[in-house]
């Protein structure tokens, strides 16, 4: 059984969104449900600490997924496996964020969260989120994308470009910028506290 067959109903009856059996990613719910197991916490870690946001990660998220399933045309390099599935998982979610980014603001100043990188898990807080956290919310969204794509999930130049669409030739130079400013603002930040 493929998931298609079940979109329908999440989808409530918008028929310019149902997907035909044969057009959908060939994964059934045995193999949907492992490949999200082993996606699901990066990509909303990414999203959260991109955003600054865990609800929103969380919307996003969902939404990748449901994105994900329901395609029309699946890019050939999907066949590829695992690890092109979830490039391009990375990548929906990345245009989700910026899609949001683009719409105008409503919410008030009040409304925003008060930690930005609020730990939602007690157990996942270390020292590290406690002192990265705070460098990571005076950089730009863009940055802390380009740093969590590097180096929590490991991801390669050219597959950062894929995922951002930035272009590839960029990247090497804003991870570059990204690093520095991060190494200063740590620094200015370890300076505050022995002062």
């Amino acid at each position: 059984m493929f998931w298609e067959s079940s979109i329908p109903n999440v989808l409530a009856g918008d028929a310019s969104l149902e997907v035909s059996p044969a057009a959908a990613p060939p994964m059934d719910d045995e193999a949907f449900a492992a490949f999200y197991e082993r996606s699901a916490r990066s990509l909303w870690a990414y999203l959260a600490r991109t955003s600054g946001d865990p609800t929103l990660a969380e919307d996003i998220m969902q939404e990748s997924y449901v994105r994900f399933l329901c395609l029309a045309n699946p890019p050939s390099y999907l066949a590829d496996g695992e690890v092109a599935c979830r490039r391009y998982l990375f990548r929906i979610a990345t245009n989700l964020l910026r899609d949001h980014w683009r719409r105008p603001r409503s919410a008030s100043i009040e409304e925003m969260p008060e930690n930005l990188f609020a730990c939602v898990d007690e157990q996942v807080a270390s020292d590290s989120q406690m002192i990265l956290g705070p460098a990571l919310a005076q950089m730009r969204p863009r940055d802390r994308q380009l740093l969590w794509l590097a180096h929590a999930e490991g991801y390669s130049h050219h597959e950062i470009a894929e995922i951002t669409g930035l272009a590839s030739a960029s990247i090497r130079l804003l991870l570059f910028r990204a690093r520095r400013k991060i190494a200063y603002l740590l620094q200015n930040q370890n300076r505050g506290r022995q002062a």
